[in-house]
């Protein structure tokens, strides 16, 4: 009998269960802490806690992560150098510091359009090497002739062994800004997703397991794990893919609206007929608009791990995630202590960082590119946690908060917190940690905004109960003002909004608000079982779907009935009849596509292709068309592997 290990790496917990292959039964589900920076160490953990005789029999894994979502989410990404070859966007802002132009590119035919610069390229690396982990490279009309893009990034690797992404691997999609906001994207999630794929992959090998190894992508389909490690970008909204997927599989509902509540965010998206919504101009992360085919959804930084903290008597959540206290007492005895000793904060003085109820520890990630201000924090940092109040008595003066915001987002240091965790913790509704923490956490926090503790921790639950619906119905009414929906939200109105689909609630804490989410909006709010391990089960029930585009144009428009340029994601071609780029076209589609199934696992015959075509031409035109678009989509399920 065969087996599927799914697998979920959030910002808090990693979460596996087991399914058995003959009726699709969850027979073993575990969790365990995330672990920073040595990720394998909780997957480890959550494997071992797992029936070691079932995960024998498993020969087919597949994960998924809000890892790379988190890290876009909280600014945390390492540095990126970006080179835009050719015109550059009209678009002035970019996710990198480290960011110029050369000359090159091509035109819209694939014709170079200038002489590639390598000369600049070369001065731009060597005065950036020593700041960034990886390169981004995107050229003008890139997706036409991928020349100089791959001339840029072979010379990059030649000279700095970094990796280097480039705009033509992530998309066909014209758009210069968004391509070169992709490819940075990708390139700074490189390293995490390095480490998170080693890491899966170190363990399952270790355990003698033969198995074939997949991680779901942000449109719900999956890959090869090995392919992860090239387009990590794809990764970013899988785990909210995989809730999606999860929520139909336990729920066993084919139309829904999914509200993923996890540690660092919340994420809401909607399934109809079995099939999930996909943004049709390209995911949106962190404020970037990018060109990564993904379900859509509407994500806030809200989750059970968002920092409570308070200035001028509101209260607020997040966007940074930290410890729970309640979740650090237990890692570090003496933070209770802490707690209880913690001084008053001059309010004037009170933002994020310097918070009653506010510490920081050393992680374990190696310092590098620090300046004066962060050297000298660090170096009073140990391995117990301590607040920017005692940090600044150390160092005789007030350190300046941003000096804490560059060392959490260089990973060297992490919050901890008081949290929503928390929160449902002293109201009783949630109590797997340290209550007294949570208790004290409340306390500290309540003096500064008159409330009492419990009001206090009501307070947070309705605040995110209130995100969630917000996001939800701004999901359902994409066009509607903000404004308006917390309006409707409030209770200030005699009118309330009704959802007329179920709503299905994942995560950990998801009992906890099915009634805050039902007080707010009139719904069939449903939680399965299973709940808090659903991304886990939605990771294994990605299908294999690859969809490849080629594009079919006259080399000129003056004698449009011979010589026409083929576009594919794997270059430019040039064929004398129209007949054979359309043949050339379809069959090397079809070739991607069952490249890509195998690498899934997936056989021929257990593919299922359809190929269309669309042609543009003007009115009367008696010539081949002026555009054909030839798209090749293929549909594996990996899980027949199970049935074997």
């Amino acid at each position: 009998m065969h087996f599927g290990l799914g697998i979920d790496a959030g910002g808090t917990y990693t979460d596996a269960v087991l399914i058995r292959g003959s009726d699709g039964a969850i027979v073993d589900s575990k969790k365990a802490f995330t672990t920073y920076p040595d990720l394998q160490v909780g997957i480890k953990n959550v494997l071992y806690s797992l029936d070691q005789e079932i995960l024998k029999s498993v020969n087919l894994v597949s994960v998924s992560t809000t890892l790379s979502t988190n890290s876009l989410l909280e600014g945390t990404g390492t540095n990126v150098g970006l080179i835009i070859v050719g015109e550059k966007p009209a678009q002035t802002e970019f996710p990198t510091q480290y960011m110029m132009c050369v000359e090159g590119g091509h035109d819209t035919r694939g014709d170079e359009a200038c002489e590639l610069d390598i000369c600049s390229v070369e001065d731009f690396i060597e005065t950036t090497r020593s700041k960034v982990s990886a390169y981004a490279v995107s050229a003008y009309f890139g997706v036409r002739n991928p020349e100089h893009e791959l001339k840029v990034k072979e010379f990059i690797m030649e000279k700095t062994g970094m990796p280097v992404v480039c705009g033509h691997e992530l998309s066909q999609e014209l758009g210069a800004y968004e391509r070169a906001v992709t490819a940075v994207l990708n390139a700074q999630l490189i390293p995490i997703t390095y480490q998170f794929v080693n890491s899966v992959v170190k363990d399952i090998r270790g355990r003698g397991i033969e198995a074939r190894l997949l991680m779901l992508k942000c449109d719900g389909s999956v890959y090869n794990l090995e392919d992860a490690l090239e387009r990590p970008i794809e990764t970013i909204f899988s785990g909210p893919a995989a809730s999606l997927l999860g929520a139909s599989y336990l729920s066993k509902m084919e139309t829904c609206a999914v509200i993923d509540i996890g540690g660092t965010s919340t994420d809401v998206s909607m399934l109809y007929n079995g099939v999930p919504e996909i943004s049709s101009s390209g995911a949106t992360v962190g404020g970037w608009k990018t060109r990564v085919r993904a379900m859509k959804m509407e994500t806030s930084a809200t989750g059970g791990d968002s920092h409570i903290w308070v200035t001028e008597s509101k209260v607020h959540v997040g966007p940074r995630r930290v410890i729970p206290l309640c979740v650090a007492s237990k890692m570090y005895p003496d933070l209770s202590n802490k707690l209880k000793r913690s001084k008053v904060i001059s309010r004037n003085l009170m933002d994020e960082n310097y918070q009653p109820t506010k510490f920081f520890v050393r992680s374990d990630y190696e310092a590098s590119d620090l300046d004066k201000d962060e050297k000298e924090v660090l170096s009073f940092m140990g391995s117990d946690p301590v607040s920017a109040v005692e940090l600044s008595g150390m160092l005789n003066r007030t350190v300046a908060t941003n000096v804490f915001d560059s060392l959490v987002q260089k990973r060297l240091i992490q919050g901890i917190g008081f949290t929503p965790t928390d929160a449902l913790h002293v109201l009783g509704v949630y109590t797997k940690w340290d209550v007294d923490a949570s208790e004290t956490g409340a306390m500290n926090l309540a003096r500064y905004v008159t409330k009492g503790k419990y009001d206090l921790c009501t307070h947070v639950r309705e605040l995110v109960a209130k995100n969630m619906a917000a996001d939800l119905m701004s999901y359902i009414l994409p066009h509607h003002p903000s404004g308006m929906i917390a309006d409707l939200l409030s209770h200030e109105y005699p009118a309330k909004f009704k959802v007329e689909l179920p709503v299905v609630l994942l995560g950990g804490p998801s009992q906890a608000y099915g009634s805050e989410l039902r007080s707010l909006i009139e719904a069939d709010v449903v939680v399965p079982e299973f709940a808090d391990v659903g991304n886990a089960v939605g990771a294994l029930a990605g299908k294999g779907v690859k969809r490849i585009e080629i594009m079919i144009m006259p080399a000129s428009i003056e004698n449009p009935d011979e010589d026409f340029l083929v576009f594919s994601p794997v270059g430019r071609e040039r064929f004398q009849r129209y007949g054979d780029a359309v043949e050339f076209a379809t069959g090397l589609g079809k070739e991607l596509v069952l490249d890509y199934e195998s690498r899934c696992g997936i056989l021929e015959q257990d593919t299922k292709i359809s190929v269309s075509k669309k042609t543009t031409s003007p009115d009367n035109w008696s010539h081949p068309p002026l555009e054909t678009r030839v798209t090749i989509v293929g549909v594996g399920n990996p899980m027949m592997i199970l049935k074997d």
